[in-house]
């Protein structure tokens, strides 16, 4: 059985609700009710523009169960009936949009901690900082940390960003806020970072594939932590994702390698990605 969010006090609003920020943002909406803010949405991705249109039907649902704790019950146990729902609700909307591979790289989540290392580990993951969360993009997945610690073991809650409105706020639509669907305002010092879904229809591992760097040993940064979160998955426990190429890294990758069927060069290049993430 899959964890869940167990924190039911965290699930709040942590600034004014939606309409009051926005009214101060962008003034009164317009006749049928929209801010201007929310036009700004690109429709460059359908798949982007799918999953925010899911979200959109799901707004003003409220308590619990509901129609979807109970579709994921349905698929992982009553359990699931009552629990804390802001997940089930991003797993509802990427299998009713048709972006369940893209959003879930992993499969269904119920748990934020876990939904955010599935991105992590296959390197679509971007931190919280101001100047991260102003290149977001409408359809990514936002995690939050009321602790404002931005370390991915702390998140608490998680949503679909709607509009980014720049200076570090995204406006959200979230799952199970004061136990119902609402739009959100929220800014980079609770946003501990978001997920990148690979919409459009292609296969997310192939595309990213394509644009990842080649690493070997003494590289840094959040790609090494990639290849090491990789690792852990392809039964290497030794390995820590300190996002340091050392040496039980290398010695891994060259195991995998061996594993994989390729040069055992310890240096990760497109091949030694594909092994990694299983792309044929």
């Amino acid at each position: 059985m899959d964890e869940v969010d167990v924190h039911y006090g965290v699930h709040h609003p942590t600034e004014p609700d939606e309409e009051q920020v926005l009214r101060e943002l962008f003034g009164e909406p317009d006749a049928d009710g929209v801010f201007r803010a929310e036009k700004k949405i690109s429709a460059a991705a359908t798949g982007a523009t799918g999953m925010i249109s899911e979200a959109r039907k799901s707004l003003g649902m409220s308590g619990r169960p509901n129609t979807i704790t109970r579709e994921y019950a349905s698929r992982h146990g009553d359990a699931f009936l009552r629990a804390a729902w802001c997940d089930m609700a991003v797993t509802y909307w990427a299998r009713h949009s048709g972006n369940t591979t893209a959003v879930l790289p992993a499969g269904d989540r119920a748990f934020t901690v876990w939904h955010a290392q599935d991105f992590q580990r296959v390197g679509f993951w971007h931190s919280g900082t101001t100047a991260s969360v102003n290149q977001a993009k409408a359809g990514d997945i936002v995690f939050f940390d009321w602790g404002a610690s931005n370390n991915i073991s702390a998140i608490d809650h998680v949503g679909v960003v709607e509009v980014v409105l720049g200076g570090g706020r995204l406006q959200t639509i979230e799952g199970n806020t004061d136990d119902a669907v609402k739009r959100r305002v929220r800014g980079s010092n609770v946003i501990a970072g978001y997920g990148r879904p690979s919409y459009g229809g292609g296969n997310w591992t192939e595309d990213m594939v394509r644009n990842l760097p080649e690493l070997s040993k003494g590289d840094t940064g959040e790609h090494v932590q990639s290849v090491q979160g990789l690792l852990l998955a392809r039964s290497h426990p030794e390995v820590r994702m300190t996002g340091t190429f050392d040496d039980t890294t290398e010695a891994a990758v060259k195991a995998v390698q061996r594993w994989g069927g390729v040069d055992d060069d310890g240096i990760v290049g497109p091949i030694t990605w594909s092994v990694l993430l299983r792309v044929h």
